[in-house]
């Protein structure tokens, strides 16, 4: 929906309106300061210096468009069954997730890995959402996975494109144990750090960490990154190809909220700027592999369970058949976390290095109201 031409001219005039007014504002607090340096602490230029303020928050924040259309996947892999239960569940009782001028579409993303409880069929659907992955003639011997990562590109997308969904939720679990965590692919998406900082603030006292994915060495071409806003939520530990009551009820929360924020938007709330901790990553670290690739040592004790917690230099991170202990030697803290991820043996991962770091967001408003 477009604003009216009316709608417009009124937005323009009260702009020209503030910042003439702005301007005014500024001309007396100089003179008066000048004048009289102590003046600056009377009522009338406190005043006029919230005047200011106020103006000064409204030109940086970010107007934005309604978000109208948002997926929920769930069985990118096939044997995070949290995801997969709660999506097959909203196909038939849609009414849990629905919002008022919202189209929110649960979708199973894998079919085939989800039928038979594997991660995967051929290769991994969480890595093929890159220009190689859905430029692949799908007509020769492909693996299935591209073809159905085509698909889903697709019917969400195309990646890239105004076209795409505006949302894409994507629900995993882990068997490791990170408890609730979103993750991030854009250190400066306003709309998604300040959905951050509400799903966070809505679930609290239950802690919800915050993973950013961005750097060339961590990031891959995930099934959400079709969307303009995408958001992957994992929650763990939860073994493979099991269901828990306590994981499901999480995640569950955690889509509730998430879309109550963008209902919240859409109807004109405005979010005023505000900073969230995350968690960057920087490096894969793998386990210590002997000459025929075999593992050489695996998570110490003192490690295993303690993702998000620091890990200093010497402390212990791996330890051998003999009873040897391998320390960490980086040059600072880290905040380890996907510890023992079962899912990545295969991928020469034992846990991904994360730094802690601050971001922020502009105020956000909608646009389309």
């Amino acid at each position: 929906m477009f604003p009216s031409s009316s709608r417009v001219l009124r937005q323009s005039s009260l702009r020209v309106k503030l910042f003439s007014c702005v301007q005014t504002a500024l001309g007396s607090v100089v003179r008066a300061v000048l004048l009289d340096p102590s003046s600056i602490y009377t009522p009338k230029c406190l005043c006029l210096r919230r005047t200011l303020t106020l103006a000064a928050n409204m030109a940086a924040s970010s107007s934005l468009s309604a978000k109208r259309r948002v997926a929920i996947f769930g069985g990118t892999h096939g044997n995070e069954l949290s995801g997969v239960l709660l999506v097959k569940h909203w196909l038939k009782y849609g009414e849990e997730i629905a919002r008022p001028g919202v189209e929110v579409r649960p979708f199973i993303t894998n079919p085939k890995a989800v039928e038979k409880c594997v991660r995967y069929i051929d290769t991994d659907l969480n890595r093929v959402f890159d220009n190689q992955g859905l430029s692949t003639d799908p007509s020769g011997e492909v693996p299935y996975e591209i073809v159905q990562a085509q698909k889903v590109n697709s019917l969400f997308g195309p990646k890239g494109s105004k076209d795409a969904y505006d949302v894409i939720f994507d629900l995993h679990n882990t068997t490791a144990n990170m408890g609730v965590t979103v993750i991030l692919e854009n250190s400066t998406d306003d709309f998604t750090i300040q959905m951050c900082k509400y799903i966070q603030t809505s679930m609290a006292p239950v802690p919800c960490s915050v993973l950013l994915i961005e750097r060339p060495g961590v990031k891959y071409a995930t099934a959400r990154s079709i969307a303009k806003h995408p958001m992957g939520i994992e929650v763990g530990p939860q073994p493979q190809g099991v269901i828990r009551a306590d994981i499901l009820h999480k995640m569950r929360t955690v889509v509730n909220y998430a879309l109550d924020f963008i209902q919240h938007f859409n109807e004109g709330t405005d979010f005023p700027p505000c900073s969230i901790e995350v968690y960057r990553a920087l490096e894969k670290i793998d386990y210590p592999r002997n000459d025929r690739g075999d593992l050489d040592a695996i998570i110490h004790p003192s490690l295993q369970d303690q993702d998000w917690k620091p890990l200093n230099p010497g402390d212990p991170m791996f330890i051998t058949m003999n009873g040897d202990v391998i320390a960490y030697e980086g040059e600072g803290t880290v905040f380890p976390t996907f510890v023992n991820e079962a899912a990545y043996y295969e991928k020469n991962q034992a846990f991904a290095k994360t730094e802690r770091v601050t971001l922020t967001a502009q105020s956000i408003r909608c646009s389309s109201i």
